[in-house]
Parts: structure tokens; sequence; C-alpha cells
């Protein structure tokens, strides 16, 4: 099969090509497996993550990618929830202990043994696959398989945060940065919260476009300050500056939710200009957000089908997946970038 592999980390600024298109024998599920033949596969900020070192593979070489769609090529023994043919996604959660506290209580996504598609095992920037069935989700038939990618991560875990900031119908939300994930939420809370305003924070004026066009009722700069005080807010960009101006926008008794499962270095000295009265006093929270677990992939799939969620997407060749993360690392964004298989 062809697959984009990662052999060494490196800096993306240094160096555009971190990739190498290479040729590898089909994976060959176990009995509690699947295989599946890839059709697209998202591009995520965490592919970034992992080629730079915050979130390391544990053994190199290894095929990233964890916004997965196929369909089922192969089963295994054990593996009757599916059948030949069956259109399925694969999320950043390939598999958890499942006999945790935290796996018990539906948390997965906070196991101690919790192992990520694309890092820890090979992902989804390849022809082909294994995935244990149960944490295979079916994907809806009305979304494409490049609209279903962005759903397993940036929509999952857009779903999480979401849920994680307790906002109330009426009550202000704020999303910081607006990418992938960003997008969806928009839209997202436009469903679940009609009566909310959102208000964004983004770096480019195509961005700031972009929110108004589905629905932000205001979009400036991260360091403005917004027309009104903010309930909740949502930060999903790489770098600190952003959390410092999120929270002298948040209301008292508001909650700051960090979509992101690492930070950049770059600018992390702007966390010494908090000054405590001003940014965290009055009982604003920050809470960060961890991974995503399979009820939130299989909460947010269906949600996504009775709303008729329809991501923005652009697509890339597999052989083209370099492209696609220098792009990302550039800021070149407008919705979510997708890999497409066939």
């Amino acid at each position: 099969m062809k697959t984009m592999i990662l052999r060494k980390l490196c800096s993306i600024s240094e160096n555009k090509a971190p990739l190498e298109l290479v040729n590898l024998p089909d994976p060959i599920p176990s009995e509690e497996e699947i295989l599946i033949r890839v059709s697209a596969c998202g591009v995520c900020h965490t592919e970034l993550d992992e080629i730079e070192g915050r979130t390391p593979p544990h053994t190199l070489p290894v095929v990233l990618g964890h916004q997965v769609v196929g369909t089922v090529e192969k089963t295994g023994g054990n593996s009757r929830a599916f059948t030949i043919g069956d259109r399925v996604g694969i999320g950043w959660i390939h598999s958890s202990c499942g006999k945790c506290k935290f796996c018990l209580n539906g948390n997965e996504n906070l196991c101690h043994e919790f192992k990520a598609t694309g890092r820890d095992v090979n992902g989804g920037y390849a022809q082909y696959m294994v995935v244990p069935v149960h944490y295979a989700f079916r994907i809806p038939d009305t979304f494409s398989f490049s609209e279903a990618a962005p759903l397993l991560c940036a929509g999952a875990i857009g779903y999480r945060s979401l849920q994680l900031t307790g906002l109330q119908n009426g009550q202000n939300l704020g999303l910081t940065g607006f990418g992938a994930s960003a997008h969806l939420v928009l839209q997202m809370s436009r469903h679940r919260f009609p009566e909310s305003k959102v208000f964004v924070f983004a770096r480019s004026e195509a961005e700031r476009v972009f929110s108004k066009e589905l629905g932000a009722v205001w979009a400036g700069a991260a360091e403005e300050a917004s027309p009104e005080k903010l309930d909740c807010i949502i930060d999903t960009t790489p770098v600190w500056r952003p959390i410092v101006e999120a929270l002298k926008n948040l209301e008292t008794g508001g909650r700051l939710v960090i979509n992101a499962i690492r930070k950049e270095e770059i600018d992390k000295d702007s966390l010494l200009q908090i000054d405590y009265p001003k940014h965290l006093w009055m009982e604003k929270e920050i809470k960060s957000v961890a991974n995503v677990s399979r009820r939130d992939i299989s909460e947010f799939l269906k949600l996504a089908a009775e709303i008729s969620l329809k991501p923005e997407t652009e697509e890339f060749a597999l052989e083209d997946a370099n492209q696609a993360l220098v792009e990302l690392k550039s800021k070149k964004i407008r919705g979510a970038k997708v890999l497409k298989m066939d």
C-alpha cells in the first residue's frame, strides 16, 4: 500500500517535507480488529505537534493521521459488528485499557493506557489501516468521505470542548482561533444554543470574514476587547498569547476551555503578564480538554447528521500531505484540510 511515513522528528519551518511516500505491506487485522480501506483522512494540527516533538510518537517510523474514514475491507474472526463494505471512521482514540475507573465511567480519554491513532499506532495517511472493532464508528450516509473526515477529531473534540464549557442558552460564547474545530463548534453552538451570541477572535481577516459568514455576531483580533463580556471561551490556538487576551474578555465566574493537546513554546513568556485581579480573580476558571472518548465521537456524529453540519474542506492527494502540513503551519486555513486516497 502507498503511505506517507514520518522517519524522524523535525521542525517544519526548517524541513518542509517531513513525510516520505513509501510502499508498505497491507496490514493484517487480528481477531479483534477490522481492516479499513482508507478513502480520506483529515489533516490536524496535532500532526504538527507529533512531527515537531511536542507529543512525539513512541516509535519511528510511524504513519500519522487520526481523522480516518473509509470502508471495511476485511474483518477479524471476532469482529462481527461490521461487515465488508460498511462505511466507518476512526478518531484519535485507538484504544484504552477498558478496566480503569475512567474507562468504566465512559471517560476513556483520561485512561493512563490511552493509545492514539497515528501516534502510538499507524494511522490514516495510508491506503489501509487496522483498528480494534470497538473503536470504529459508523459514518452516516449523509456525509461524503471528505466531509466526514474532520468530524472524527476537529468535530468530536469541538463537541467535547463545548460540553465542558457548561454553556447555557443565551450566554455569550467566545472562540479564540478559527480553524477546523472552531468553525464546526460555531455551527454546532448555533443549533444547540440558538439564543447565544458567538464572538470570534482570529489572526487573519479572511478567518474573521469566514466566521461571520457562519453566524458570528462579531469578529476581531486576539488582542481586541469583545464588545460584551463572554461567559465561556474555547481556545483552539497553538500558542499562549491568546490565552492571556481571552481571560480579559471572560465574564465573572466564566470558564476558558483550552482545546489543544500541546502549546508551542514561542510565546510562553506571555503567561508572565497574567495579572491575578484582572485575569483570574472573581472565580474565573481555566480547563483543558484531553483527547476524546468513544461517546464523544458517537454522540457528535449523530448530532452532525441531525443538523446537517457540513465542514468546509480543502482536498489534497495523499502525496501532497507535506504541502497540507506546511499550509497548516503557516496558518493558511479555511475550514479543514483533507487527504483523499482515491
